[in-house]
């Protein structure tokens, strides 16, 4: 019997393995099995486990958005006029490359639009699209002075 460590079913090797490969993706079993206490062959079988399971999509890379040319980020609350389905607007938002993450919240705010922008006149002219979208009846944006802390998705730490 596995100990499992929440309603997950991820026990705490296979949260220690997520750990691990969140933070390096190319890290090999035998380097991820060394940090976690077990052996390469191990580990494989348990990420091959966590593919099927769907716990893990994919492996990639964190990009740095400056190098890359987005030197402005904001975040674009949507007020949406009636009432809106998310289908609806997802299908507006995920046309735009601009837009990294989108996510409907509570509030009297509709949609969180999380933006990144070559400059605050490329900002602006996204902000304008926005707007523009029929469903929007009006939009409020805070532009990002530092972003303090950014995380890769990792298992939430056991509690206690």
């Amino acid at each position: 019997m596995r100990d499992v460590t929440d309603d997950s079913g991820l026990d705490a090797l296979d949260t220690a393995i997520l750990r691990v490969l969140a933070l390096d993706a190319r890290a090999t079993f035998a380097q991820v099995g060394e940090q976690v206490s077990l052996s390469a062959p191990a580990v494989k079988r348990r990420v091959d486990r966590l593919r099927e399971r769907g716990v893990i999509r994919g492996f990639t890379v964190r990009l740095d958005p400056a190098a890359m040319g987005w030197q402005t980020e904001a975040f674009v609350e949507l007020f949406c006029q009636g009432s809106t389905s998310p289908a609806t607007m997802r299908a507006a938002v995920e046309h735009y490359p601009e837009v990294v993450a989108a996510s409907t919240v509570t509030g009297d705010v509709d949609l969180m639009v999380q933006v990144r922008a070559r400059d605050m006149r490329h900002l602006e002219r996204v902000v304008e699209r926005l707007a523009a979208e029929p469903f929007v009846a009006r939009t409020r944006s805070t532009v990002v002075l530092s972003a303090l802390v950014r995380r890769p998705d990792v298992p939430p730490a056991p509690e206690g």
